[in-house]
């Protein structure tokens, strides 16, 4: 997101040229996004279906995700000239923004929660239909914190001219809200996540079935891709709300680490269809998915053909 975590003038007056790099490659990640989760929404609803408690939850993350990734183009516009679309637009997409990343860290919380019940609790005296229920009452709890979470960052910002330029900015100069706020909805999560997974994989050493440690083991992959890609970006974060550099070259060098890390940040809507795939069931249903696609293609243009 444009120039959002500061407000102070010098980084209008030193900004860098980084983002000219930065706009092709979120093109790049929103096409990559929308085809890979794309493709897994279809294999879920026509071959997976909302039976298992772990689709419930990849479900989801498909749809935080795709919402990420709307916004994406808007900020390649914003890095490769400037913000051109106005106020309305710049609190919408903050809002959507932050949607997608805080419901995405909730739904993997409450997935990596649902794991570590089924796994280290197993005598929990919980029936199937009551997890299914008490997996989709998270996924909307999910969805109200982050909705109402992402209102206040919406507030926050707005459409700034600056130098004849304009930016989408975060005008704001509560810095200890938003270290609050980062700390809450990522450090926390990430505390129970550690800890939930520390006591998985106790378990699993302890002795579990093959089909049941394949299945701790794609999670655990993609909550760990999640932190390795976001861990960074939070990080900086902080140190931009904490630290004010002071000249050109110190504000730079912190821009510059700031634009490699949300690369590697706003890349992970993208990740996730890729890690779902090292299900071999997951594999299965996609090729069959995509044979079909081949199929009704050749169909279609054999038909065309006769016509003609």
């Amino acid at each position: 997101m444009a120039n959002n975590m500061t407000s102070n003038e010098v980084h209008f007056l030193c900004d860098s040229d980084f983002p000219s790099i930065t706009g092709p490659f979120f093109i790049l990640i929103f096409i990559l996004s929308v085809i890979g989760n794309g493709l897994l929404l279809c294999v879920l609803f026509i071959y997976e279906g909302l039976k298992s408690i772990t689709n419930i939850f990849i479900l989801n993350l498909a749809c935080s995700d795709l919402i990420f990734t709307i916004t994406l183009p808007f900020w390649a516009v914003d890095h490769l000239q400037q913000w051109v679309f106005g106020d309305f637009v710049c609190k919408l997409m903050t809002a959507v923004f932050f949607v997608g990343l805080y419901s995405s860290v909730i739904l993997l919380t409450a997935m990596t929660v649902a794991r570590f019940i089924r796994v280290v609790l197993p005598n929990w005296k919980s029936n199937r239909a009551r997890r299914r229920r008490y997996a989709i009452g998270a996924c909307i709890a999910a969805w109200i914190i982050s909705i109402s979470a992402s209102l206040s960052d919406a507030i926050k910002v707005k459409a700034i001219n600056w130098d004849n330029q304009n930016y989408c900015d975060d005008g704001s100069e509560d810095k200890l809200g938003r270290y609050l706020q980062v700390s809450l909805l990522f450090f926390l999560p990430f505390a129970i996540i550690i800890f939930c997974y520390s006591a998985i994989l106790k378990t699993v050493l302890q002795g579990l079935s093959r089909k049941k440690h394949k299945t701790v083991a794609v999670l655990l992959c993609i909550v760990a891709v999640f932190f390795i890609c976001w861990g960074p970006y939070h990080i900086v974060l902080l140190i931009k709300s904490l630290y004010k550099p002071i000249g050109c070259k110190a504000e730079e060098r912190l821009a510059v680490a700031y634009r490699i890390c949300e690369m590697l940040a706003y890349s992970h809507c993208c990740m996730n269809p890729l890690l779902y795939m090292l299900s071999q069931k997951l594999r299965n249903n996609l090729f069959n998915l995509l044979k079909y696609m081949k199929d009704f293609k050749e169909t279609q243009k054999n038909k065309t053909q006769t016509d003609v």
